[in-house]
């Protein structure tokens, strides 16, 4: 059966602590809040489509602990397929964050489950990625599961996004040329070219000479000001929405999955972009991750 995204990646329980400032090596300090909740980028990035109302397969591996079992039932609750997914070998991955008082953040990442994520399984949902209209990948998983998919993506002539979030020196140019929407921040796009990204004018510069090595259409998330969409005809930025930042975890996120819903229910891209920076703009106006993003009936009222 035909679903408007496939997302392919990692799935997390995030651990929350909202910090006064981090503890220097040897210290103990106490911080005034912690929470639990749901996350990792793909996890993150199926909800946010699906809580928009487009219809997700999530292909992923859970946990096999209490982690997991409650993970299940939040993409249950969520409206996601379960098609794709699966109860590993291993403990779930789990995210450590930590958020200053300006809303920054500091994330570690442990694996777990997610690592079982392999090719093999790909093979073994093919038919989820050949009826999709968009395929969305991110790098909390192995880079091979993620060529595979392009690979397969490819031979279904299933357009692919993807998020080269955490940024991975070692990405493939060669695959990245492959897909339909690269979609880095500065620190990624620093990482591929080798090039500075403090400015506008230097990002510009880095985004040329990926879209020159053959990527279609390269959109540079810039947080609150929004994003820069270069492809070979044109550059442009497309402007955020001004918010009051509470917390910013999951924000790109929120930018991708929703991006992803607004493409495939027909937005020109543009229009797309415009609406995606809207919807990651609120969800940093709450705290947490996957919590923090609005469903499609709260959004005219929060705009």
């Amino acid at each position: 059966m035909m679903k408007d995204i496939t997302v392919i990646g990692s799935n997390m329980i995030d651990l929350t602590t909202y910090i006064d400032r981090m503890p220097v090596e040897g210290e103990t300090i106490e911080a005034p809040e912690f929470e639990m909740g749901f996350g990792g980028k793909g996890a993150n990035q199926a909800i946010a489509a699906a809580r928009l109302g487009s219809e997700v397969n999530f292909i992923t591996v859970v946990g096999n602990d209490s982690f997991g079992q409650q993970q299940l039932e939040n993409y249950r609750n969520n409206g996601i397929s379960m098609e794709g997914i699966k109860v590993g070998t291993k403990a779930s991955g789990v995210a450590p964050i930590f958020v200053s008082p300006t809303s920054d953040n500091r994330i570690l990442i442990i694996k777990g489950a997610n690592n079982e994520l392999t090719p093999e399984m790909l093979d073994e949902k093919a038919d989820l990625i050949k009826n999709s209209k968009l395929v969305v990948l991110q790098q909390e998983i192995a880079l091979e599961t993620n060529y595979y998919a392009i690979d397969l993506a490819e031979k279904f002539n299933v357009p692919v996004l993807l998020n080269p979030a955490p940024a991975n020196e070692d990405l493939n140019i060669d695959y990245v040329s492959k897909v339909t929407f690269f979609t880095p921040n500065e620190t990624e796009l620093a990482t591929l070219t080798g090039m500075p990204t403090t400015n506008l004018a230097e990002i510009k510069l880095a985004a040329e000479k990926l879209v020159t090595m053959g990527v279609d259409n390269l959109i540079i998330t810039l947080g609150s000001k929004g994003a820069l969409w270069v492809d070979k005809n044109h550059n442009e930025i497309v402007p955020g929405l001004k918010v009051e930042a509470v917390d910013t975890t999951g924000a790109g996120d929120a930018f991708i999955g929703s991006f992803a819903h607004y493409f495939t229910k027909g937005e020109e891209i543009k229009e797309a972009l415009l609406h995606a920076n809207q919807y990651a703009a609120l969800s940093v106006t709450k705290k947490g991750t996957q919590k923090s993003y609005p469903r499609a009936e709260e959004l005219k009222e929060l705009i």
